[in-house]
């Protein structure tokens, strides 16, 4: 075999693109390595979109390594979902800054690149943990052959991610006691399995399909031939700056915002390397794109007619940039058709559908705050594993102050919401009284045992219903009502004066109303209310205030 001696761009752009597809074949695998017994482990999905947003635009990219490189990690970072993925895009974007002005890399300058995503990786994350992705990413930089040719730089890195993934349980207990590896470092080995594949010249034939979210239905009987243009279009675009019309080392990209907050609303615009992503509001996309030709070329275009777009707070919403900002906006996330229902019915602005097993993207939440017109914008991620591309997102965007509260449960989210005092101007005074009432509410949750598992005195059997809070299990049956029960009660029921219930989509109303009817003549003095929450995953959410 031809051993490989430099790396150039089209290599790279097939090695991520083989990564990807094998990742795509190994992520049942990557996501059943969660350490909680539920079906709820969603790290290969969101590794792999992540993944995806990158591969996405090498379609329309030549150019060096170093340009390649850097519009993978740029697609990767609006495409990031989930803890894991938005590491996973802060991996590639270090990467891309070793990268940065190669045009070929040899294998010692590939391994100085690969320092630079663990340095990155690291600086992503407030308190690293190790026994995760970043020590398979470290350790396995740290002990590949950097003093050879680049097959046998990736074979001795593939062998040293294997001893540090295999190594992980020792480093964390949950691991251990759940028996299984760190599913972010094995998603992270899987995709550079596929790039060694590639390197050796071992590429696919199977295409990199689409994700599997669904996409947004366009009621196209929003706007009929008798309609007026009330709302205009979402314009979206990535305008690739071009040499031949600008200097590209003076060029600043504050003269195309400039332009756009003059003859449009609602305007996201940022600049990765000579990438310009742009959203805007505007009654004239054409208008636009003709002045935008000034500077480059588009590498891709969306427009949508307001009036058509798919979340159902439509008119109020998308006609809300006309007005004088409000002085605070709201985002959460919720899954179920119930649960945003009832989210939008507590003052909720935008609510991005999503949830464990379908985080939303970096993009999913920059798309959220620019439907806001508000010169503070609370985000309730409502599920740790979303906080971060919240996070990411925020850190972006620039037209309003983002405060991303420390919403961990659905329970959380929606009492934050609740109690939000939006005449009060003291905006810190408005996230302390939030936080407070958060940090009173519990919440619990039912949802089928995928393995055998010990829990707070409790074990757990395959197929049984299981009740916990947080990372504890508190109750198991062969019966969801008894599960149930036994949940609400280790939750402190008796003490509290009144709990939320919203029943999942698997869960039939008769059912959950007898088991409403059982805890109020249980629980006399604790208002209950039962909402169809509809929500995936999980058969009930017991939320107790």
């Amino acid at each position: 075999m031809e051993r490989t001696l430099e790396l150039d761009s089209l290599t790279f752009a097939a090695m991520l693109r083989q990564g990807a597809v094998q990742l795509g074949r190994d992520k049942t695998v990557v996501n059943d390595l969660n350490v909680f017994p539920i079906p709820d482990g969603d790290t290969g999905d969101n590794m792999l979109m992540t993944l995806k947003a990158g591969c996405s635009v090498l379609e329309n990219h030549l150019g060096t390594l170093s340009e390649l490189a850097s519009a993978a990690s740029s697609g990767m970072l609006l495409g990031a979902r989930g803890n894991s993925g938005v590491i996973l895009s802060r991996i590639f974007a270090g990467l891309a800054k070793g990268l940065k002005d190669v045009v070929e890399a040899d294998t010692k300058t590939f391994a100085q690149a690969m320092q630079s995503a663990v340095n990155e990786a690291y600086k992503s994350i407030p308190v690293p943990v190790e026994g995760t992705i970043i020590t398979v990413l470290r350790e396995g930089a740290a002990d590949a052959n950097a003093n050879s040719d680049l097959n046998h730089y990736f074979e001795t890195l593939l062998e040293a991610m294997q001893l540090s993934l295999d190594h992980t349980p020792e480093l964390l207990q949950v691991l251990k006691d759940a028996g299984v590896v760190d599913s972010g470092g094995a998603g992270l080995l899987s995709i550079f399995r596929g790039m060694n594949d590639a390197l050796n010249g071992v590429v696919s034939e199977e295409e990199l399909m689409p994700s599997t979210t669904a996409a947004p239905q366009v009621e196209l009987d929003k706007f009929t031939e008798d309609s007026t243009l009330e709302f205009g279009y979402c314009t979206e675009f990535l305008l690739r700056l071009m040499r031949s019309k600008v200097d590209l080392e003076t060029f600043d990209e504050q003269v195309i915002i400039d332009y756009l907050n003059r003859v449009g609303e609602s305007v996201v615009a940022f600049r990765e390397g000579t990438i310009v992503k742009v959203h805007v509001h505007t009654f004239t996309p054409g208008v636009i794109l003709n002045e935008m030709q000034k500077y480059g070329e588009f590498l891709t275009i969306k427009i949508e007619n307001m009036a058509l777009q798919h979340h159902q707070s439509t008119n109020q919403n998308n006609a809300s940039f006309k007005l004088p900002p409000k002085p605070y906006g709201i985002v959460t996330v919720a899954s179920g058709e119930g649960l945003i229902n009832a989210f939008r019915g507590i003052g909720a602005d935008e609510v991005i559908a999503g949830g464990q097993t379908m985080n939303p993207s970096t993009q999913d939440f920059l798309d959220a705050f620019a439907k806001i017109n508000a010169q503070h914008i609370f985000v309730f991620p409502n599920n740790k594993n979303i906080k971060m591309a919240a996070d990411q997102a925020a850190e972006m965007y620039e037209h309003a102050e983002i405060h991303v509260l420390p919403s961990t449960t659905i329970g959380e989210g929606y009492y934050g919401i609740g109690y939000i005092d939006r005449d009060n101007p003291n905006v810190d005074e408005v996230i302390a009284s939030i936080t407070e009432i958060m940090q009173s509410v519990v919440t619990g949750m039912v949802s089928t045992a995928i393995r055998e598992a010990e829990g707070d005195q409790v074990s757990v059997h395959t197929g049984d219903y299981v009740g916990y809070s947080g990372k504890q299990i508190l109750s198991d049956s062969h019966d969801r009502e008894t599960a149930a029960k036994a949940l609400i009660e280790r939750l402190g029921a008796a003490s509290r004066d009144v709990m939320l219930v919203f029943f999942g989509e698997q869960v039939p109303q008769n059912e959950a109303e007898k088991l409403i009817s059982d805890l109020q003549t249980q629980y006399k003095n604790l208002e209950i209310m039962l909402n169809n929450g509809a929500q995936p995953v999980y058969d009930y959410i017991f939320v107790l205030c």
